[in-house]
């Protein structure tokens, strides 16, 4: 199915830039999300780059006689009401396996919004594993795999390094991108907090 959109994006004059990240565990963040197509471009342009990307999913999903073949298809079943939380849930995920590039849209919403969510940096915190930034923009028609970040805990000087990936990048409906920022740096201590504690 991926492989299906990378060749139709091709053909519709889209390009894809970057590469294979260096590590075997990481999560992706993938954005603007403006539309549904951003994602799917997002991940037209890791199955060219040979990267077998997860998304998160319920837990129901992977159940029944589609069951096996949502998890082929890289859904990662996740059940909303357990008391580990979903970044709980998460880590315990990266903590059993050797390889995992974890998918996800930090706006959270194909409109534009004041803040991203943060779960993916919680998650990628607690789990010890590196962001990957990944980004689609419109107007040159490219869908980027960019370069690794190593958070530091250090929320506000971690998305620093975060927003100047993403400044500039128009999603496939130009005027939904959401602010790239996360709610934690207005906290009073958030932007200097060291999140590997919390």
């Amino acid at each position: 199915m991926r492989w299906l959109a990378r060749v139709y994006f091709r053909l519709r004059g889209w390009r894809y830039e970057g590469g294979l990240p260096p590590s075997p565990k990481y999560v992706v963040i993938g954005a603007p999300h403006t539309s549904n197509w951003d994602f799917v471009l997002l991940l037209a342009a890791t199955s060219h780059f040979g990267i077998a990307a997860k998304v998160i999913g319920k837990h129901t999903l992977v159940k029944g006689p589609f069951g096996n073949l949502m998890r082929r298809l890289g859904i990662i079943p996740i059940e909303r009401d357990s008391a580990q939380g979903l970044v709980g849930q998460m880590v315990d995920v990266f903590a059993t396996v050797d390889a995992l590039a974890l998918v996800l849209a930090p706006e959270g919403t194909r409109g534009a919004e004041p803040y991203w969510h943060s779960g993916f940096y919680h998650i990628a915190v607690a789990a010890g594993v590196p962001v990957v930034l990944a980004k689609v923009d419109a107007a040159s028609k490219t869908a980027v795999i960019g370069p690794e970040v190593e958070l530091t805990g250090s929320v506000t000087t971690d998305m620093d390094r975060i927003r100047d990936f993403y400044a500039g990048a128009i999603g496939i409906n130009s005027g939904g991108e959401s602010t790239v920022r996360l709610r934690e740096e207005d906290e009073p201590d958030g932007g200097s907090d060291d999140l590997i504690g919390r």
